[in-house]
């Protein structure tokens, strides 16, 4: 456990048991806590793995690299059409945390083994904005 990552948990006011026991998952799978974006993060050789955020309606494990793993239990979620390399894992309830624990576990270490063999997600390019000409005259 990292100290400077216990105010977030400490703050919490909802779903502060289930962020509990995502934070205990996490490092059960040897990886290291840190503190970045505001969110806890939990990282394997320097390389994010993954966040623990929260919404008004869940909180979740977002993995960095989530569209790379297998997602055997069809359980990882795109946040957005948008977001194009990272996957959630949603929870309403402690039950469900826990009841998943194996398998977040191995969602971990899949993950954790994408890292070691330097896979990396081939981002596809966003439209670009094409300025009016009559703006860009007045630009220039």
């Amino acid at each position: 456990m990292n100290p400077k990552v216990d105010f977030y948990f400490n703050k919490a006011q909802k779903w502060q048991q289930e962020l509990e026991q995502l934070r205990m998952i996490a490092l059960d799978c040897g990886l290291t806590e840190d503190l970045k974006w505001g969110c806890p993060c939990y990282t394997f050789n320097k390389s994010n793995i993954v966040l623990i955020h929260v919404f008004k309606d869940y909180c979740a494990f977002l993995f960095f690299k989530g569209v790379l793993l297998n997602d055997a239990n069809g359980i990882l979620i795109q946040q957005t059409e948008n977001v194009q390399a990272a996957r959630q894992i949603r929870f309403t309830g402690l039950m469900q945390v826990v009841e998943m624990e194996p398998v977040l576990k191995a969602y971990i270490f899949e993950a954790i083994e994408v890292e070691k063999a330097g896979s990396k997600v081939e981002l596809k390019k966003t439209a670009e904005f094409n300025m009016p000409a009559e703006f860009q005259t007045k630009l220039n």
